[in-house]
C-alpha cells in the first residue's frame, strides 16, 4: 500500500496545530503551577510579584493554619457526604432513566425523550425550584442538595445514546428468551458491559457536587451543613481570615497571610478530584465518544 508524501502544507499544519497545542496547554497549565507555587510561598513575595513560576521563600505556614482549622475540615467531611451521596443518587436514576428510554420496545420513549430534552433548554427557574424544595420540606437538610440535582439532562443523554450504540437489541431478545426479566438483564447483562460510561457518570456528577457551591448558598443556613466550596468562598471572596487564627497579628501581617491561606485552600480543596480522575481516565475517553451524540 502506497503511503501518500508530506506535503509542504501539511508540514505547515502540522506546526500550526503543534504550536496552538503547546500554547494552548501552557495558557492552562500556568495558573494550576502559579497556585501551587504561591501556597508554599512567603506572602509577602506572592503580594509583591515576586513568585512566577516556582516557589519563593519556601513556608507550610498558610498550609498549618489551614489544616488546623475546624471549619475546612467540617467543610470537607460535608462535601465528602455530599459527593458519594449524591453521586450514587445520580447514576442510579441516571441509568434507571436512560436504560428503558434507550429500548427499541418501550412505548412512547420518543416523547417522553423530548419531554426530558425539553427541561434542558427550559426551566423553572430558580424561586420556583426554591418554593419547591421548601414545600417538600428539605429545605437547609442534605436533601436539598443532592435530590434537585438527582438527574442531569446532559449526561442522561449521553448514557442513553451510550446503551442504544453499545448493547444490541438482539441481546436482549435472548435474554427474553432465556426468561430473564427487565431488571434481571439490565444488572447482569447492561451494567457490566457498561463500565465505561459508568466511570464518566460517576466523573461528571462526583466533580459537580464537589464544585457545587449555588445550591448550599440558597438552600442552607445551618453552618454545620456548609460544603468545603462554601467555606472557600467565604475566605476568598469575603475575606474571612480572621477565622483562620490571625485574631492577634497586624493588619498588614494579615493581609499577607491571608494571600497564603487562599492559595494554600484552593490546592487542599483540589486535591480529591485530581486524585480520583487517574482511576477513571483510562474509561472517560471511550465514554464519551461512544456515549456522544451521533449526526
Amino acid at each position: 500500500m502506497a503511503h501518500r508524501s508530506i506535503t509542504s502544507d501539511d508540514r505547515l499544519f502540522n506546526t500550526v496545530v503543534n504550536v496552538l497545542s503547546i500554547g494552548t496547554i501552557l495558557i492552562v497549565l500556568y495558573p494550576l503551577i502559579f497556585v501551587l507555587s504561591a501556597s508554599f510561598s512567603d506572602p509577602d513575595l506572592v503580594l509583591r510579584g515576586k513568585v512566577i513560576l516556582f516557589p519563593r521563600g519556601l513556608t507550610l505556614e498558610p498550609y498549618k493554619m489551614v489544616l488546623e482549622n475546624e471549619s475546612i475540615w467540617l467543610g470537607y467531611r460535608n462535601t465528602i457526604l455530599y459527593t458519594v451521596l449524591g453521586t450514587i443518587i445520580n447514576v442510579v436514576m441516571t441509568i434507571m432513566l436512560a436504560y428503558p428510554l434507550s429500548r427499541k420496545d418501550m412505548p412512547f420513549r420518543r416523547p417522553i425523550t423530548l419531554f426530558i430534552v425539553f427541561t434542558m433548554y427550559f426551566n423553572g427557574g430558580m424561586i420556583p425550584t426554591y418554593l419547591l424544595v421548601r414545600d417538600l420540606g428539605i429545605y437547609d437538610s442534605i436533601w436539598a442538595i443532592v435530590l434537585p440535582v438527582a438527574i442531569t439532562t446532559y449526561n442522561f443523554i449521553v448514557a442513553k445514546t451510550f446503551f442504544e450504540n453499545s448493547i444490541p437489541h438482539e441481546m436482549y431478545e435472548s435474554a427474553m428468551i432465556d426468561g430473564s426479566s427487565n431488571i434481571r438483564t439490565l444488572i447482569s447483562i447492561v451494567l457490566p458491559l457498561s463500565s465505561s460510561i459508568i466511570a464518566v457518570l460517576i466523573l461528571f456528577y462526583a466533580v459537580s457536587h464537589w464544585n457545587s457551591y449555588f445550591s448550599a448558598l440558597i438552600y442552607l443556613r445551618n453552618e454545620e451543613l456548609f460544603p468545603l466550596q462554601i467555606i472557600l468562598r467565604d475566605i476568598l471572596l469575603l475575606g474571612q481570615t480572621e477565622q483562620m487564627g490571625t485574631n492577634d497579628v497586624g493588619m498588614g501581617d494579615k493581609i499577607k497571610m491571608a494571600e497564603g491561606i487562599k492559595y494554600s485552600v484552593i490546592v487542599v480543596s483540589s486535591v480529591p478530584v485530581l486524585v480520583l480522575y487517574p482511576f477513571v481516565q483510562k474509561h472517560f475517553v471511550k465514554g464519551v465518544m461512544i456515549g456522544a451524540v451521533k449526526g
